[in-house]
């Protein structure tokens, strides 16, 4: 009788250690030699209600965007109540400030001191997302003037036509 224990060839292993040290090996040094993606932020600064450093903005420069509520923006050029306001979603914000950016520019002669200034007014109803959209819009259509925001003073006339059209 034959002795299986002797005649049975032993299984071949395969040792993974260099594998393993070599992954590690390069997965520290893609972690060392590569960059990070920066992240692209706005600088927005509120400024305080003494600061009154900036000279007065003609009306007919002057847009003024509402944030209502269902991502729906109020805008209208120029002074509350003199000017009726067009409702429109946030997604077709760019189209009006492009529009009125380039009618500000006709209008002063392309003059590059003269553009269309901003007042963003977010309202009780508005979500930040919206806010931060209504930002990028004015980034992407190249509005060169620093943007106001200001979410504490709604006009009787702003107040009132949000309500009229359920945007509060």
């Amino acid at each position: 009788m034959a002795d299986l224990s002797t005649s049975r060839k032993a299984a071949p292993k395969v040792d993974l250690t260099a594998m393993v040290d070599l992954a590690f090996l390069l997965i520290t040094f893609f972690m060392l030699t590569t960059s990070l993606s920066k992240s692209k932020v706005m600088d927005i600064a509120k400024p305080d209600e003494i600061d009154n450093i900036r000279e007065p903005v003609p009306a007919s420069r002057t847009m003024t965007i509402l944030l209502g509520k269902n991502n729906k923006v109020a805008w209208y050029m120029g002074e509350p109540g003199k000017s009726s306001p067009h409702i429109e979603g946030v997604s077709q914000l760019r189209t009006a400030l492009i529009r009125n950016r380039d009618l500000v520019a006709l209008n002063n002669n392309q003059d590059a001191k003269k553009t269309l200034f901003v007042i963003v007014k977010p309202t009780s109803g508005a979500s930040y997302k919206n806010f931060v959209d209504a930002m990028d819009e004015l980034h992407i259509a190249k509005i060169t003037a620093a943007p106001a925001i200001d979410d504490d003073h709604l006009t009787p006339e702003e107040q009132n036509f949000m309500k009229q059209h359920n945007l509060l």
